[in-house]
């Protein structure tokens, strides 16, 4: 409890609180220090170090900012569809990057844009105003009867250029477009976080209290969790898109899509043309980013075969099962990156001129400075504490008595069961950190499960996935902090438009946990792995 009240008030940091059981158990003989040391460091943390020597290397060598580029590029400077695109980079970067390092790299490129949007649509708005002021430069000196009558035709006068003390936008829409492309790249970072079981911190607190917990289950691997979770993100970006559109950029899709080749306005043109700029600064592909980009995809395939469920994965060429997990191959790659040489060992610079001498030809991918700059070593203290909590509630009886307390609930439906845990958490997560609202909730919402004979999947991964659906307030998760920092959006923005994403989160879920979630998890019946931790046979 005393973890729990740290966690959600975030009096100290979330990594000491999660430091409280590791001297409170011993001192009070719930378990021995060796006991509890031994819950702080698991499989999921070496998954995620070698995760993270892989970002490191993305960041190190601006392989990100080509990918992002790029789309963007292809996705055109008409504003729906620049958000769009945008949108598209940011999904893609979160699947394999922290929502938070994603939208650091991302926001960045989009003000690039944004100011040259905000700069172009001033001198447009203050040339279209001194045109009505003075008219007669463009009347010439032919004479018309119809001139006599000025009311005869009505001439909209074109919206004045906002005074720059006031606001720093040339008009309302222009605002609008920076609200809309702002917040849609918060919103698709923790969509993107959701498709890999190491997108985000919440998704690995889930997989290793899941496996810690039913250790027989093996169910949920790379692989499991990228199929069911990858449709829901798909919905999730259209539907999100549809909805930021409706919302700051009007309903006018049909403009927005069409694929009609009339002249671009300025506006579009040289958005475009700083878009290429920013591109053309990175040169030709380097080598450091070949090799990258080889590892990305190398380790994405060997998580992907190592047990698929419908064939044999590499994993059945060892003798030993079970002995193999997705953290010894992302800790494998990532070991090889401190390895190899960042320059190329043969042939000619990409100039077409001989290697230049360097004072460290041997230099790796990366340093371990590089690792350490962008490992998140609170969240690694934070899950560990968690792992701790899981276990003194299970010697201390704990979750014996939770079990009690929830059988009132046996009268519900699963569905209506996991509808109310969903909407518990997405609420509660607005308010306290994602990883530390799942840390709490995750234990009682198994032993709820067990309590009401439900399959334990029908309620933690809906629950796991709805917890990083905090997207209403700066505080729900710092993706959303950062873009508030830029100054485009207020907080009355990000209600109103979180609010609707929030309930297409869920309802997105809901669908995927009642279609193909069923036959994916098997989720119509109460597993044998799950029965030896039911608690109602205790009791």
């Amino acid at each position: 409890m005393v973890t729990a009240v740290y966690w959600v008030s975030e009096a100290v940091p979330l990594g000491a609180a999660a430091l409280v059981p590791a001297f409170l158990y011993p001192l009070f003989g719930v378990l021995k220090s060796s006991e509890v040391a031994a819950e702080y460091c698991k499989d999921t943390t070496l998954l995620l170090m070698g995760v993270i020597c892989l970002a490191a290397s993305i960041e190190k060598w601006n392989l990100h900012k080509r990918i992002a580029l790029r789309m963007v590029m292809i996705a055109g400077a008409k504003p729906g569809m620049l958000v769009l695109g945008f949108m598209c980079c940011t999904v893609f970067l979160s699947m394999w990057l922290s929502n938070t390092s994603t939208t650091a790299m991302v926001m960045p490129i989009a003000e690039a844009v944004l100011q040259q949007l905000i700069s172009t649509g001033v001198a447009d708005a203050q040339e279209d105003y001194d045109n009505i002021e003075s008219p007669e430069e463009d009347s010439g000196s032919v004479t018309s009867p119809c001139r006599a009558q000025p009311t005869a035709v009505t001439i909209p006068e074109p919206e004045k250029p906002l005074d720059r003390k006031d606001s720093p936008y040339p008009t309302k829409r222009d605002h609008m477009i920076c609200k809309c492309l702002s917040l849609s790249i918060t919103y698709a970072a923790t969509i993107g976080g959701l498709i890999t079981i190491t997108g985000t911190s919440t998704n690995l607190i889930f997989a290793e209290h899941f496996n810690s917990r039913y250790p027989d289950a093996k169910v949920i691997n790379f692989g499991t969790w990228f199929i069911f979770s990858l449709p829901i993100s798909i919905i999730m970006l259209i539907l999100t898109w549809v909805w930021l559109h409706f919302l700051f950029l009007g309903c006018n899709f049909k403009e927005t899509c069409s694929l009609s080749k009339k002249r671009k306005t300025r506006r579009e043109e040289l958005s475009e043309r700083r878009i290429q700029k920013e591109y053309s600064k990175l040169g030709p592909i380097s080598y450091p980013e070949i090799v990258t980009g080889i590892f990305f995809i190398l380790m994405t395939l060997l998580w992907f075969t190592r047990e698929p469920g419908f064939v044999p994965g590499w994993t059945s060429l060892f003798e030993k099962k079970g002995y193999r997990t997705d953290a010894t191959i992302s800790v494998l790659l990532g070991f090889l990156l401190f390895l190899i040489p960042a320059r190329k060992p043969w042939g000619h610079t990409q100039d077409g001129t001989p290697k230049d001498s360097n004072p460290d030809p041997l230099a790796p991918m990366i340093t371990w400075k590089d690792f350490q700059s962008l490992m998140p070593w609170e969240i690694v203290i934070l899950v560990g504490g968690g792992y701790a909590l899981a276990a003194g509630c299970k010697v201390s009886g704990l979750s014996v008595w939770i079990g009690r307390q929830l059988e009132p609930m046996n009268g519900l439906p699963p569905w209506a069961v996991t509808l109310l845990a969903c909407l518990l958490v997405s609420t509660v997560t607005e308010f306290a950190s994602n990883p530390a609202t799942l840390t709490v909730f995750l234990p009682i919402l198994s032993t709820l499960s067990e309590t009401l004979q439900i399959n334990p999947l029908h309620t933690l991964i809906p629950c796991t996935m709805c917890v990083s659906f905090g997207v209403m307030l700066p505080v729900g998760n710092p993706p959303n902090a950062i873009v508030f920092s830029y100054g485009h959006v207020q907080i009355s923005d990000m209600v109103k438009a979180g609010f609707g994403v929030n309930l297409i989160g869920v309802m997105v879920v809901m669908l995927a946990i009642m279609t193909w979630g069923v036959p994916l998890f098997q989720l119509t019946e109460f597993p044998d792995w799950a029965i030896v931790r039911n608690v109602t046979d205790s009791l």
